[in-house]
């Protein structure tokens, strides 16, 4: 039997993508057009800023075990968050969670690992790069790890919530990443954790200094993983 995913969103447009790759890469293991059911909830951007902004983790975890209690009643067997900032309420989550989920460190962490990279630079919102969220999960697999400097993290986390949470991607947005990444390179890293969900729809593979590591797609092929084992 296949497992039935849940995913818990948070911002609409890495959730999209998340959603969209199970689907469309669930045919190469289960045949054409086929994937494992899947089942979304999703509360507005809105309830997780006001909780994210006052640094209000349990408040961001009651929201989170709403949405997987949802999903679980509904059917399914385990659930992922294509969202890397709000992992730093994870373990207040799973101590309540009904059903068993994916990490999404965890998951980038050992495809790094498997890939043999030695020391990755981390972008995402400044709530996620001044965060414990992957430098503990790349401690585990033996990983060094950069982050931009200050004034960088607060205009790439300006990008994330004025542009890409909405949709919006521009080109001049593109070059300060691919200028920031190349920072991250000259710092020694030799690759770069796309560690915001909806960072992957700007910055893609061929327009990088460094190789990506694209957080929303490892974590949804893991879940296709996840969902045939055993078939």
């Amino acid at each position: 039997m296949v497992k039935h995913i849940g995913i818990v969103a948070c911002s609409s447009e890495g959730a999209a993508l998340c959603y969209r790759t199970i689907c469309l890469e669930g045919a190469e293991f289960l045949g054409r057009y086929a994937h494992p059911e899947i089942t979304m909830h999703n509360y507005p951007l809105s309830e997780y800023m006001k909780y994210i902004e006052a640094n209000n983790w349990e408040g961001v975890a009651e929201l989170m075990i709403s949405s997987a209690e949802k999903v679980a009643k509904v059917g399914a067997e385990f659930v992922i968050c294509p969202d890397n900032t709000i992992h730093q309420a994870f373990d207040l989550v799973i101590e309540k969670s009904p059903i068993p989920w994916l990490h999404i460190a965890e998951e980038v962490a050992n495809e790094a690992k498997r890939q043999k990279y030695r020391c990755v630079g981390i972008l995402g919102t400044k709530y996620l790069m001044e965060s414990q969220v992957y430098p503990e999960k790349l401690n585990v697999v033996g990983i060094e790890y950069h982050i931009p400097k200050e004034g960088d993290r607060e205009r790439i986390n300006e990008i994330i919530f004025d542009e890409l949470v909405k949709g919006i991607f521009k080109t001049e947005s593109l070059n300060y990443f691919v200028e920031v990444i190349e920072k991250l390179k000259n710092k020694g890293c030799d690759a770069v954790v796309l560690g915001c969900t909806e960072i992957p729809l700007l910055v893609t593979p061929k327009d990088s200094p460094l190789p990506t590591l694209d957080s929303t797609r490892i974590l949804a092929r893991a879940a296709l993983r996840k969902a045939i084992e055993g078939r």
